[in-house]
């Protein structure tokens, strides 16, 4: 396992952000061990839901997770606004670094993860195959 730590920066989209920096290091299976920072927007959808809620302000990350694939990521957050409110769910595009977000990510090189239709849950999921 190699890991791999980013920071990002203000206005970054941290979904595209994660996703880029997968892939410009030619990964093939990778997944975000933590994640902590600050966002101006969250982009979450919560469990059930089709479309992702919107939220705006000062917003922690207090945690993300999550696996990367050349298909795109899949990222679970939670974050608290100013008041201590925590929220969480699916992270969707458009969740914007406000001063920083700090991020390690572990690679497995004996892994190619994929995502595709799982006809049990209908839903794209994670496919794991050997290198």
């Amino acid at each position: 396992m190699l890991a791999i730590t980013l920071r990002l920066s203000p206005g970054d989209d941290l979904r595209a952000a994660l996703d880029h920096a997968f892939r410009a290091r030619g990964l093939s299976a990778g997944y975000v061990l933590q994640g902590i920072g600050s966002l101006s927007v969250a982009r979450i959808r919560y469990a059930g839901r089709d479309d992702a809620s919107e939220l705006r302000g000062d917003l922690e990350i207090l945690t993300l997770a999550g696996t990367l694939s050349a298909q795109g990521p899949h990222l679970h957050m939670s974050v608290s606004d100013a008041d201590g409110r925590v929220i969480g769910g699916h992270v969707a595009p458009g969740c914007i670094v406000r001063t920083t977000a700090e991020i390690i990510v572990a690679n497995l090189p004996g892994e190619r993860y994929a995502r595709e239709h799982d006809a049990a849950t209908g839903f794209t999921e994670l496919v794991i195959r050997a290198t």
